[in-house]
């Protein structure tokens, strides 16, 4: 059986990905009368860089937020990303300038495996998702300083009522895996020491320091649903309210 071509899996596969999202990416041709101030949610194909045409710049409301790089589905495409960040360099009207790159958001791809890249991050760590992100999750990505967040997170000692030494050192110890980067990890605590107001406190200083905006608390029983929402609502914030206040 041939290979299939980088043009068809570009058409077949990453096109199709980009059309299939609850908010489709709409996909057009590169012209030189295009007026990418006056594009909110549209993938442009071939756009000209510095370094080259990239196969599809990501233009949101206007700001050129991301590039995709797309090989063919036989080429595994991690290593894809240096191509990406040469064009994120050379994307001489991208919103901003992070370390000499313009564009933001970068993805490399082979129509099967998607890599994400953060280029404002200093550690500078690509990871596999699942799928491209919307518009919308681009904009809110670009407008959310989760820098400044984790800066938050460093300078404000925890000063929450209740908590147990051990649980206060559950918490530093997630944070400081958030704020090194980490995106996996697992705090294990025997039952009845407290496992869901130590999660429940560690969720609000998140939200409060604006590292995160949103997040999803799932439990496997309704038992552990009901038990969680008491927690939640019998929750005092430093500030003196409850938690859903």
């Amino acid at each position: 059986m041939p290979e299939e071509l980088e043009w068809k899996t570009r058409k077949e596969r990453i096109d199709k990905k980009l059309k299939s999202l609850s908010i489709p990416w709409n996909i057009i041709k590169y012209n030189a009368q295009l007026d990418t101030s006056a594009l909110s949610r549209h993938a442009v194909e071939e756009y000209p860089t510095a370094a080259g045409p990239a196969d599809y710049a990501l233009f949101v409301k206007g700001k050129l937020l991301g590039i995709i790089e797309g090989k063919r589905v036989a080429v595994g495409p991690q290593n894809v990303l240096e191509q990406a960040k040469r064009y994120s360099r050379g994307a001489l009207d991208g919103p901003g300038n992070w370390q000499d790159y313009r564009v933001p958001f970068l993805y490399a791809t082979n129509g099967e495996i998607i890599y994400f890249l953060d280029v404002r991050k200093e550690k500078n760590i690509s990871r596999k998702i699942s799928d491209f992100h919307t518009a919308g999750a681009l904009e809110e990505f670009y407008e959310n300083n989760q820098e400044a967040g984790y800066e938050w997170l460093k300078r404000n000692p925890i000063e929450i009522s209740r908590l147990r030494p051990y649980q206060k050192e559950a918490i530093i110890a997630a944070e400081a895996a958030i704020t090194g980067g980490k995106r996996e990890m697992l705090i294990a605590m025997a039952t009845g020491t407290g496992k869901t107001f130590t999660t429940v406190a560690l969720i609000y200083r998140l939200l409060e320091s604006k590292a995160a905006r949103r997040i999803l608390f799932l439990v496997d029983r309704r038992a552990l649903a009901a038990q969680a929402v008491r927690e939640f609502a019998s929750f005092n914030t430093p500030k003196g309210n409850k938690f859903n206040q």
